[in-house]
Formats: structure tokens, sequence, C-alpha cells
């Protein structure tokens, strides 16, 4: 495996781990069935992507890199406060948004940053960007 390939693979697992928070943290506080079909969706993709993720690093013999910690705590400090001052779905769409604009950002940077890698990783990147920015689109209606 390749520099390139081996690291958009940990940047896409560490992503994945950050979304898979935001989507958990968020899930018992939606209303509207439909937003909630749209956040277990998305999530469901992107465990999927977060197993094939981790059996490519495993078979190379590399450890995850998992999700900043400090991100994932601000994240949940955010959630945790707009969620108390405002729970609705439109708090929900809003925080959701923000985490999946931030992450389709973080995933092409990361894409661009590492040309070399694999035509296995840049799927996985493009499917995990795919996802994110239909959840994205589907938080629309709420906002």
């Amino acid at each position: 495996m390749n520099h390139d390939t081996k690291a958009l693979l940990l940047e896409c697992g560490a992503g994945v781990q950050m979304a898979l928070g935001a989507i958990d943290d968020v899930l018992g506080q939606t209303r509207d069935k439909a937003l909630e079909q749209a956040l277990l969706t998305c999530r469901e993709t992107h465990r999927a992507l977060e197993k094939q993720t981790k059996a490519l690093l495993a078979a190379e013999h590399i450890p995850e890199k998992g999700a900043n910690a400090m991100a994932r705590g601000m994240s949940w400090l955010k959630t945790s406060a707009k969620l108390a001052v405002s729970p609705a779905d439109e708090t929900v769409a809003d925080l959701i948004t923000d985490g999946c604009n931030m992450g389709v950002k973080s995933l092409i940077r990361y894409r661009n940053r590492y040309p070399n890698a694999s035509e296995t990783a840049r799927t996985i990147a493009g499917q995990l960007i795919d996802s994110e920015q239909l959840l994205c689109k589907s938080m629309q209606p709420y906002l």
C-alpha cells in the first residue's frame, strides 16, 4: 500500500468516526420520521464504508487513526448546547448540515492531497462525499 493510499484511508476512517458520532448525538432528538430515516440510512452507509476501510488497513497491519478528540469534543459540546436551547428538527438539520459541509470539504481536500491513492481508496472517499452530500440535501426541508 503506497503512502497516499494509506493516508487517504486513514483520513476516511477518521471522518467516518466523526460523522457517526455526530449522527448518534442527534438521533434521539428527532421528531420527524423522515428526518430520522435519513440519518439512519446515512449511518448505515457510513458503517459499511467504515468496515471496508478498516479491512483494507487491517490487511496491511495499519492501526486506525481515529477521530480528532478535540474536534469530537467540540462537536459534542456544540450539539448538546444547541439542542438544550432549541430541541427541534430544525436544530438537528442545522447541525447535520454544518457537519456534512465540513466533512465534504475535508474529504475533497484529502482526496486532492493524495492523488496517488489507489482507486479503491479514492472510491471510498467519493462514496463518503456522496453520502454526506445526500444527507445534507435531505436536511434542507427542515432548515
